[in-house]
């Protein structure tokens, strides 16, 4: 415990927003449950699950379970209460701890998200509550509501042999480093925090 959040001291910067991205067909609640437990322990503040078949979000009470059972046995109970949140469902259960703040999403929460949030602009044009012109970034990043209250990604984790994410964000994800690694499945301690500490070093030009 003590190691872990000596090693997220150590890196020149943080992710603030992880996305854990599996392209994989068999997802493992066990392995992702680690993955949480390690950003919350290095002091991550928001994570997002997401795996392109939707299995994560389906099963979300089996993935809480096993995050809480892992969080018990490698973090203790040291740690104050916070919330874990589902995008697009109202439930809301302070289950989990160490500041941070999960979401499990799945494809619903990508594309159809945007188009929903154009259909609620276009109802507020109608309305004459808002014109044309007033549609830019800020504005539609206020209307999509999967990554409401979420700041932008800043480091996706994606896993497995399929080189895209499948959907996840598309939005949200222009300035985002994409980290690939092969596989979620038995994935070590080191071979995230390998992850994190690459994700420090990368000079990131904002399209310079």
């Amino acid at each position: 415990r003590q190691r872990w959040r000596a090693d997220g001291r150590t890196l020149r910067k943080l992710p603030v927003h992880v996305g854990l991205v599996v392209t994989e067909e068999e997802p493992s609640y066990a392995d992702m449950a680690s993955l949480v437990v390690w950003c919350m322990a290095v002091g991550i503040s928001y994570v997002s699950v997401y795996d392109h078949n939707g299995i994560f979000k389906r099963n979300n009470s089996r993935l809480m379970d096993e995050i809480l059972k892992q969080q018990q046995e490698l973090l203790g109970l040291d740690c104050s209460k916070y919330t874990m949140e589902f995008a697009n469902q109202d439930r809301t259960g302070q289950v989990l701890n160490c500041q941070s703040t999960l979401k499990v999403l799945s494809p619903e929460d990508g594309k159809a998200d945007i188009v929903k949030a154009a259909q609620n602009f276009c109802q507020l044009v109608a309305q004459q509550q808002r014109t044309h012109s007033d549609l830019d970034v800020n504005m539609l990043d206020n209307l999509l509501s999967s990554t409401n209250g979420f700041p932008d990604p800043d480091l996706v984790l994606k896993f497995g042999p399929v080189d895209s994410t499948l959907g996840f964000l598309p939005w949200h994800i222009r300035l985002t480093e994409i980290i690939s690694l092969p596989s979620h499945l038995n994935i070590s301690y080191e071979d995230f925090f390998s992850a994190l500490h690459h994700y420090a070093a990368c000079e990131q030009r904002w399209g310079k």
